[in-house]
């Protein structure tokens, strides 16, 4: 930001959605047309950026170490672009995310919490009412948080959604290579990998390896980020 001055989409439209249980309870209250009814754990919220993850009166100070959010597919790009990196292909992400494991639900295993220990950081108790917090968070967590995987990669389940390079298609993979796949040449939705810290076993299990989500590449949410790769 500092070196080219580039603003995010969020900022550029002016507002963000922000899960509700995150706001103050006269935000949660404080509803605009944008909100999403079959949704109402979001909130969009006027002001909500990377810089402000609550909006006005929030910031990162305390979060640096903490993945960034409020970013679009076409932030997380340019971005890739400025760095000298890219966005890892869906492939990609599912070969690092597994860390050696061949076949496996989660990137250390088939067990969310083996040994009654917190791997990663997903909803506990009822979605979306209450969270127990038994993994230490409401949010997002710092990025070494939780054990790596198999290949030195932390936070490859939960914590926030990771955008991918790939459009996303639902069953172009069925007649085209699978070997190192790219994805379909176009589409209007961009994978993302991971799950995030609202996922819960009853609403979104997606914090599986082999679960994927798609969304338009300039939509902006509190629970979505990525990482980069360099070939």
């Amino acid at each position: 930001m500092d070196a080219t001055g580039y603003r995010t989409e969020a900022e550029t439209f002016g507002w963000s959605y922000v899960f509700r249980g995150l706001l103050p309870r006269a935000k949660q209250r404080n509803l605009t047309g944008r909100d999403i009814k079959v949704l109402p754990w979001w909130t969009a919220v006027e002001g909500a950026s990377w810089a402000k993850p609550e909006g006005p009166g929030s910031n990162v100070r305390g979060r640096l170490h903490h993945p960034v959010v409020h970013v679009s597919w076409n932030d997380a790009n340019a971005y890739c672009q400025w760095a000298g990196t890219r966005l890892p292909t869906e492939a990609e992400w599912e070969y690092a995310s597994r860390g050696g494991l061949t076949g496996r639900r989660l990137p250390w295993g088939d067990e969310l919490t083996p040994g009654n220990y917190h791997r990663c950081n997903v909803w506990q108790g009822t979605f979306p009412e209450i969270n127990t917090l038994d993994d230490g968070y409401l949010g997002t967590a710092p990025a070494k948080s939780f054990r790596p995987n198999g290949y030195g990669l932390y936070n490859m389940a939960g914590n926030v959604w990771e955008w991918c390079a790939d459009w996303f298609s639902a069953d172009w993979h069925l007649s085209h290579a699978r070997d190192n796949p790219t994805g379909p040449p176009k589409g209007d939705h961009k994978v993302l990998k991971g799950g995030s810290y609202l996922c819960h076993d009853s609403y979104c299990n997606r914090y599986r390896v082999a679960a994927r989500y798609a969304n338009t590449p300039d939509s902006a949410t509190g629970n979505a980020g990525f990482r980069c790769v360099q070939s």
